[in-house]
Order: C-alpha cells, then structure tokens, then sequence
C-alpha cells in the first residue's frame, strides 16, 4: 500500500486525489492533510481517514518538515495553487520523496532549483497537469528521442467565440463558466484568458527540455484530449480520456506502473473532436508566454507575478478582463534579464513583480 501525503486536500486537484484513496483503499492511504484555511473541512477529513493534519495559514511551512517526518510518506501529491506552493515542493524534493506535482508555479518559477534538487535527493516530479501527465505518459511510450513536436490542447476557456471587442465587457461571473472543467476561481479564470495554457508552455519547455519552437497550442473545446506529441516520421500521438482530473492524478500515484483503475474507461462512440488555432492577438496571455521562453533570465517569475495580482484584481472587480493582460504586458516591459541563483532570488523577484502590478493597477 502506498502511502500519500496530500498538500492542498481541501482543493480540486487535494479533493480528486483522496477520491481515488476512498475507491482504492488496497492501494492507496492517505497518510497526511493539509490545508491553507478550512480548518472544518480538514479536521472531518483526518477523522475519516485517521491521518494526521496541518492547517498551513497557522502552523507556516516549517510545520510541513514535521508533518513528513511524521507520516513517512511514499508520495506528496502537491495540489497547492499558485506561489504559495513553491516552497512545499522544495521541502517535499529536500527529503527525496517522489513530488506528484500539480503547482505549475514550481515550475515556472524555480524550475532549475527544482530540477537540480530533485537530482541531489534522487528523486522524481511526477506531472499532474492533464496536458503534461498525457506528454510525459506519451513520451515514455514513444522515446524522447523520437519526439520532434509537443502539442498542448487547450479548451479555449468561455470566450473563445468572443470578438476581441466584446471580451472588453465580459464580467467575472461569465470568466467563472469554465465549458468543461470544473476548477478553481484562479484558474478558471487563467483558462478565459489563455494565461494558464502559457504558464504550460513554459512547463513543458521546462520539464521536457522542448525549445518553443517546437510546442505548439491546439485548441480543442471538449477537452477529450489532453495533448499529444508528434514523433520525428510526421505522426502525432494523442492521449484521450474524459475531462476528469482523477486520471492524470492516479498515473502519478502508480507511477512507473500501468495499473488497472476504478475509472470508467473512455467511450469513443458518439464523440466530435474539433481542433482550431488560437487567437493569440486576442488572447495575448499565450503569446507572452513564448516570449519569455525566449527571454529567459527572470521573465517567468514576473509572468506568473504580474499575472495572479491582475486575476485577483480582476476578481475582485479593480479592472476588467483585457486588463490582466494589459497589466502584465507592462509588467514584462521592465528589466527581468537576471538569472536566479537561489531560492532567494526566486522570491524576492516575485516580491517586486507583484508590487509593480500592484502600482499599475
């Protein structure tokens, strides 16, 4: 049996993970909880499944140090949103234990830290993402040898019908009907305006060592498939399941295994797949997102800055929608060129970066 210490057990990524620990209970326990403010909720779930528990937002992240020496864990599934969940995946990564990793800020973030401290401690990131767990299961399947193209599939979010006009108009309310995901105000909202498939390219250039020519985005509006890789002869490979975020989660937790599931297999009968280019001059977000590949140095950090206080504006009415990406244009208009060398260094960057965006707004 596998024991799994969830960070974030309160969240939609924490909530699907003890979902398959509940159907499971041969393979999986849950050895350890945490959460940022439900305390409530926290306690009823370490009653059920008599595990220990940690509310972040009063003991603080040393607290995490203790609760893994204390649970002894085989695999920490990271489902922590936003920055706030870079430093849990660096204690996580500090004692060697396998980091099944749903946080794309770790990545874009810190991703040379994160790498080389994954490589002392000898351990592994398992991604979670759906578009990164489909490449990285196709990539093992195909060989990376033999990859010459990553395609990332993106739903296009609410809006992708929307004239650039009319998004100027559109309210947090109409941001908030994801079409086939059911998520988090942050992300969903990252969804409308394509910043969360950027923050995925410049994942997957990351944990794939793929230049950005080579990643493209498809937009695919019933999210069947998850992304796939095209191999050096021409043929694309796709992973396809439904849009249900317990399948890229439970090939993280039986990784390297192949293992038969309590999930409903996909049914390809009566399905319609469409596929378009996306409208990066209206959704400016993803064409950002190449251009700090490109850039390098500390853009990713100022990226992903800029953008979570422009959503969080947005949310709480201070701007409109096209002024997420109009704040993080500016944002990146500034000097980001200086390499990182610590961890330091990743989060007095993000410091200034957010208290840019926040003057501008």
């Amino acid at each position: 049996m596998k024991k799994v210490l969830v960070l974030g057990c309160t969240g939609s990524i924490g909530t699907s993970t003890l979902e398959i620990i509940r159907n499971m209970p041969a393979d999986f326990c849950a050895c350890g909880l945490t959460a940022n403010k439900n305390e409530t909720k926290l306690n009823s779930l370490c009653r059920e499944f008599n595990c220990q528990g940690l509310l972040t937002s009063e003991a603080g992240l040393n607290a995490i140090s203790g609760l893994i020496e204390k649970t002894n864990p085989d695999i920490v599934v990271n489902g922590i949103a936003g920055a706030a969940g870079l430093e849990p995946s660096k204690i996580v990564l500090e004692y060697g234990i396998p980091l099944a990793l749903a946080n794309k800020e770790t990545v874009v973030m810190a991703w040379p830290l994160i790498k080389q401290l994954a490589e002392k401690n000898h351990t592994e990131i398992i991604p979670v993402d759906s578009e990164h767990s489909a490449i990285f299961s196709l990539i093992n399947q195909a060989g990376k040898n033999n990859i010459s193209e990553l395609l990332i599939t993106a739903s296009g979010g609410p809006f992708r019908n929307l004239s650039k006009e009319e998004l100027k108009s559109v309210t947090v309310e109409d941001a908030l009907k994801h079409p086939t995901w059911n998520m988090g105000k942050k992300i969903t909202i990252d969804s409308a305006s394509l910043a969360n498939k950027g923050l995925e390219v410049i994942e997957a250039n990351r944990l794939f060592d793929m230049r950005a020519e080579k990643i493209k985005v498809v937009v695919h509006p019933q999210s069947l498939i998850h992304s796939m890789v095209r191999t050096n002869d021409g043929m694309i490979y796709a992973q396809i399941s439904d849009p249900d975020m317990k399948h890229p989660i439970y090939s993280a937790l039986t990784y390297p295994e192949n293992k038969k599931a309590y999930l409903k297999p996909f049914d390809l009968f009566d399905q319609t797949m469409t596929f378009f280019k996306p409208r990066m001059e209206d959704f400016p977000m993803l064409s950002y997102a190449f251009d700090v590949i490109l850039e390098g140095g500390s853009y990713s950090i100022a990226y992903n800055a800029a953008n979570e206080i422009a959503v969080d504006a947005f949310i709480n009415k201070k701007i409109s929608f096209t002024q997420i990406p109009e704040t993080v244009h500016a944002v990146l208009e500034k000097d980001w060129s200086q390499d990182v060398k610590s961890f330091e260094d990743v989060f007095e960057t993000d410091r200034k970066a957010r208290i840019i965006a926040q003057d501008l707004i």
